[in-house]
């Protein structure tokens, strides 16, 4: 049974917000490398990506992630992941992958879109 992948866009305030759906991988890890930079060649450099739906990811997905927040702060941007924190049973799978690598600490993770499109005062990340 194939799974569909699937990337959609909407904004939300001054943020780009990106939904991921499916799984994150080798095949599926470009289209997203390619949305990231399609969405920053707009001029878009707050970027929230909801990886709320993806239920896979390899090294592939991780490093595209990376790759995203070299990009923004290349441009003095900002990124947000969002990644829904269940608890140790049924967690996200990125959060779990991320935090596995130890390279979850790089990322400025929020628990869903509201969160990640607040603008509060001070906020920086990684």
């Amino acid at each position: 049974m194939a799974v569909a992948f699937e990337v959609t866009g909407t904004e939300r305030g001054e943020w780009a917000v990106l939904q991921v759906a499916g799984e994150l991988d080798l095949v599926t890890s470009p289209v997203l490398r390619q949305r990231v930079h399609d969405v920053v060649a707009e001029g878009n450099h707050s970027l929230v990506l909801d990886l709320s739906e993806v239920f896979f990811c390899d090294s592939s997905g991780v490093g595209v992630l990376i790759a995203a927040r070299r990009l923004i702060r290349s441009c003095q941007g900002r990124l947000r992941l969002i990644l829904p924190d269940r608890g140790a049973e049924d967690g996200s799978h990125v959060n779990r992958v991320l935090g596995a690598l130890g390279v979850r600490r790089l990322f400025d993770v929020r628990p869903d879109v509201e969160a990640a499109t607040a603008d509060e005062a001070g906020s920086l990340s990684a």
